[in-house]
């Protein structure tokens, strides 16, 4: 029972801050740390739980989602022209899911060991809270989706890549990129919400195959129920998430992303909790 009251919490705040640029995968390792056997839930736990949240956008995009589908199968036999806003986004798409697709298998040892120190994630969500808030400030916020080139969705790619670091945070750093490169925050939450769909599902069923046999500190029950769980919850940030940056900015997250990693420091420096 300890270990599902576990898992539910951590499916909670999976749900919770998937959608914020607060790092969910950062969220998850920093709470490991207080729990009874303050253990890392581990990177295969967050990879799968994900999954749940990755189908949260899917049912809330759901009419973007086959309407880019369509068309891009569309253009491919030549039925619609190749220019295509709907078809260019599924071009986009993936080619911005390359870069995480090729570093994720590059980097997968460390992906799952080194990278979770807990001293690397609260430098990342300083560090790149601080970008996020530079970005937010100094971007232009006027292209719209339909303006990106291929050579922008390289660039979110990058960006959605070096979420690979847990404390980077997979839509703090596309959105980052989108507002250095001019585009409105909508618009750079939209596409980062649809490039994570390949990358996030590829992961999580990648990690549930090799999670079947030799499940790690939660077993496979445990885990569908933090699924579940991560993917109601999302639902409704989602859409709370893209009502408040059609009118707000991400100041308040910079906020929080710099006062927890300082914390989570603080906490390392004293001896409360352990890096690994």
């Amino acid at each position: 029972m300890q270990n599902l009251f576990e898992a539910f919490l951590l499916g909670l705040v999976q749900g919770l801050t998937e959608f914020l640029p607060v790092s969910s995968s950062a969220h998850l390792r920093i709470l490991g740390a207080f729990l009874p056997n303050a253990q890392d839930p581990g990177a295969a736990f967050t990879a799968i739980t994900q999954i749940g949240t990755e189908a949260a956008v899917v049912v809330f995009f759901w009419r973007d989602i086959v309407r880019i589908v369509a068309r891009w199968f569309q253009a491919l036999f030549g039925r619609i022209p190749r220019n295509d806003p709907d078809a260019r986004m599924g071009w986009l798409i993936i080619v911005g899911s390359i870069p995480i697709v090729a570093l994720g298998i590059l980097f997968q040892n460390q992906i799952e060991t080194v990278f979770r120190s807990l001293y690397i994630i609260a430098a990342t969500l300083i560090f790149f809270g601080v970008l996020l808030g530079i970005a937010d400030h100094v971007g232009s916020k006027r292209r719209k989706l339909e303006q990106m080139t291929y050579g922008q969705g390289i660039v979110y790619g990058l960006a959605q890549a070096l979420a690979l670091l847990p404390g980077v945070s997979r839509s703090g750093g596309t959105v980052t990129a989108g507002l250095f490169m001019g585009f409105e925050r909508a618009a750079a939450a939209r596409y980062s919400f649809l490039l994570a769909i390949p990358a996030v599902f590829g992961s999580g069923f990648y990690q549930l195959a090799k999670s079947w046999n030799a499940p790690g500190v939660y077993s496979l029950g445990e885990t569908a129920v933090a699924t579940v769980v991560a993917f109601v919850v999302a639902l409704g940030v989602i859409a709370f998430f893209m009502r408040w940056i059609s009118r707000h900015s991400f100041l308040p997250f910079v906020v929080y992303r710099v006062a927890l990693g300082t914390l989570v420091l603080v906490l390392l420096s004293l001896g409360v909790i352990h890096p690994y």
